[in-house]
C-alpha cells in the first residue's frame, strides 16, 4: 500500500525531501505559507560544500569531516556529519545533473572556491547566487511531479498543530491563509522542515517568513528542542531598513579583507591575529573579533583588491545588491559591517536519521539541530538541505496508525489566530538583548524574567532558549558567556530543552559515540 507523507515548508530541505519520497514510492502533501520562490534557500549565496578535488589539493570526505567537526566544536552529531559529508560529492553532481547552473573551469569541471574554516577550496557557488540557482532547479524537478500528481502542494496554508494520540503523529492541523478555512491532514509521517527561528529575533539575514512558529507549535506540544542557544551570527553584514544584508562569505573567501582604523593606518586585524586562515577563520570567532573591535571602531570589508573578471564571474550578485541597496560600487570602495543573527543551530530534536522522539514525526533542514554543533561552516547549510535523506528513514518507519485523532473542527478554529504584533515586537526586542555575541547570567536573567510575563508558544520557545544559554556555564562556538569565557569539556554534550505543559526543563546529553 503507498504510504502518505506530509512535509512542512517548501524551502530546499523540504522539496529535497519530497523528490525522495516520491523516489521512495510514497505520495506527497507539501505544506507551505508561500511559494517556494519566496523561501529563504534563495537567498543563499555563497556556496554548497562536498569534497569533489577539482582543484589538486588532495581534499578528500574525511577532512570535509573533521573540519565540521571542528567547527562545530565537537557538538555535532558524528554519525550525522558522516554521513552527510559522504554523500556531499554525490549530492553536488547531482545538483548539477539537474540544471544548476554552477560555475565551472576546464571542461564542465565544477568550480571551488575557499570559504571560512576550511584550509582547501570545497564550495562549489554558482556566482553569488547559488541559492537561487538551486532552488530553481529542485522547484522545476517537484513541479513535474505535481503535474503526474504524485505531490500535491498546499500553497498558502500555515502548519498550525500536529494531530497526536500519545506519543504518535498521524498528521497535522493547517489553516487556509486565505479562507481561514481549517483542515486536518492525515499521513504515515510528517516531516517538518520549516527553516530557522528568524522571527523569533525579527532583525536578521533571514526571511521573516520563517516566523518560528511551526517550531513553537511543537515545542509546546512536547516536542524536546536541542542547542537553542546555539545562535550564528554572521561576521559581515549591514543594515537596511530595520533588516540585516548578508555581505557573502564568499567575498573573502575571493580575497575580501577586514580592516578597521588604528592610529590612522588600517589595521587588518584578522590577517595579523589568526595569521593561517586570516579572514576565513570560522564564523564565531571572526564575528567576535569584529563585534569587540566595533565598540571603539567601525570594521569594513574592504573588496576592491579583487581582480575585476573575479567580480564579474563570481560575485556579480553581490556587486548588484550593493549598487541597488547600499548605492555602493564595492569594486572602488569599502564597505562597514557589523555581526548580524544568520542561521540557527540549535532547534528540533533528531537523532542521526532525522527521527524525533515522537513517532512518525521527523525534521529537516534549519529547523532541526542536527549536523552543525556550535558553529556551522559555511557551505554546510545548503549541502544538508539538498540530501533529503529524512524521507529515506521516513519511509523505511512509516505505518499506518489504527488509532486514528477526531477532533472537531470547530474546536481547532482558534489555531487560525497568530501572536499580536505588539507581543512580538516585545518578543523580538528580548530576544536581541539577551542572546547577543557576548552574553552573560545576568542580563539572560533581567530579560527572562521579562519574557515569562508574555504568553503563547513564541514566548515558550523564547524562554527555553534563553534558559538553554543562561545552563550552559561555559563558552563553546557561537554560544559566548563573558561570565564564563572558557570552554568546559564537562559541557560536550546536548543541551535539551522540553515542556510538559506546565514547565520548561533543561538538562544535557552525551553526544554519540563515532560508529566505526
Amino acid at each position: 500500500m503507498k504510504k502518505n507523507m506530509i512535509i512542512v515548508g517548501a524551502g530546499l530541505a523540504g522539496l529535497s525531501a519530497a523528490l525522495q519520497a516520491v523516489k521512495e514510492g510514497c505520495s506527497v502533501k507539501l505544506i507551505s505559507s508561500l511559494p517556494s520562490e519566496r523561501a529563504q534557500s534563495v537567498m543563499a549565496e555563497g556556496g554548497i560544500n562536498a569534497a569533489l578535488n577539482t582543484k589538486g589539493e588532495d581534499d578528500s570526505t574525511q577532512e570535509h569531516y573533521e573540519d565540521t567537526i571542528k567547527a562545530g566544536c565537537n557538538l555535532a552529531d558524528p554519525n550525522a556529519v558522516w554521513n552527510m559529508t559522504q554523500a556531499a560529492p554525490e549530492v553536488v553532481k547531482w545538483l548539477h545533473s539537474i540544471g544548476v547552473q554552477f560555475n565551472t573551469c576546464g571542461y564542465d569541471e565544477l568550480d571551488l572556491r575557499n570559504f571560512g574554516g576550511q584550509k582547501k577550496k570545497r564550495t562549489a557557488f554558482a556566482k553569488s547566487d547559488t541559492g537561487k540557482q538551486i532552488m530553481t532547479a529542485m522547484i522545476d524537478a517537484v513541479r513535474r511531479l505535481e503535474v503526474q500528481g504524485q505531490i500535491e502542494r498546499f500553497e498558502h496554508h500555515s502548519f498550525r498543530t500536529l494531530l497526536m494520540t500519545a506519543n504518535i503523529c498521524h498528521g497535522c492541523v493547517v489553516c487556509d491563509n486565505y479562507t481561514g478555512e481549517i483542515k486536518m491532514l492525515y499521513a504515515d509521517a510528517v516531516i517538518v522542515a520549516s527553516g530557522g527561528m528568524h522571527g523569533l529575533f525579527g532583525n536578521t539575514t533571514g526571511s521573516l517568513a520563517n516566523t518560528g512558529e511551526v517550531s513553537a507549535s511543537l515545542f509546546s506540544a512536547g516536542v524536546p528542542m536541542a542547542n537553542l542557544e546555539m545562535i550564528q551570527y554572521h561576521p559581515t553584514t549591514v543594515e537596511i531598513g530595520g533588516k540585516k544584508m548578508l555581505i557573502s562569505e564568499a567575498a573573502r573567501g575571493e580575497g575580501g579583507r577586514l580592516f578597521t582604523y588604528r592610529d590612522g593606518n588600517r589595521w587588518y586585524f584578522m590577517e595579523e591575529k589568526y595569521p593561517e586562515l586570516g579572514n576565513l577563520m570560522p564564523r564565531d570567532i571572526t564575528a567576535r573579533e569584529i563585534w569587540k573591535i566595533s565598540k571603539e571602531s567601525p570594521v569594513y570589508l574592504d573588496m576592491t583588491e579583487i581582480p575585476k573578471d573575479v567580480t564579474d564571474r563570481k560575485l556579480a550578485g553581490l556587486v548588484s545588491d550593493c549598487q541597488i541597496y547600499l548605492h555602493k560600487d564595492i569594486r572602488k570602495e569599502p564597505v562597514q559591517v557589523v555581526p548580524g543573527i544568520h542561521y540557527f543551530m540549535g532547534g528540533i530534536y533528531v537523532d542521526e536519521k532525522h527521527r524525533t522522539p515522537v513517532r512518525n514525526l521527523y525534521a529537516a533542514g534549519e529547523c532541526c539541530a542536527q549536523y552543525h554543533g556550535a558553529n556551522r561552516l559555511g557551505g554546510n547549510s545548503l549541502l544538508g538541505q539538498s540530501i533529503g535523506n529524512c524521507s529515506w528513514t521516513a519511509c523505511e518507519d512509516a505505518m499506518t496508525s489504527k488509532d486514528m485523532l477526531v477532533t472537531e473542527t470547530q474546536e481547532l478554529a482558534d489555531l487560525c489566530e497568530s501572536i499580536s504584533q505588539p507581543d512580538k515586537k516585545k518578543i523580538n526586542k528580548i530576544m536581541l538583548n539577551t542572546l547577543g555575541v557576548v552574553r552573560n547570567r545576568k542580563r539572560m536573567e533581567e530579560e527572562l524574567e521579562k519574557l515569562c510575563q508574555i504568553k503563547g508558544s513564541l514566548s515558550l520557545l523564547g524562554q527555553a532558549a534563553i534558559m538553554s544559554a543562561i545552563e550552559r556555564t561555559e563558552s563553546r562556538g557561537a554560544h559566548y558567556r563573558e561570565d564564563y569565557p572558557k570552554k568546559n569539556d564537562d559541557f560536550a554534550r546536548t543541551t535539551i530543552a522540553s515542556y510538559n505543559g506546565q514547565k520548561i526543563q533543561i538538562h544535557f546529553e552525551e553526544i554519540p559515540e563515532r560508529r566505526q
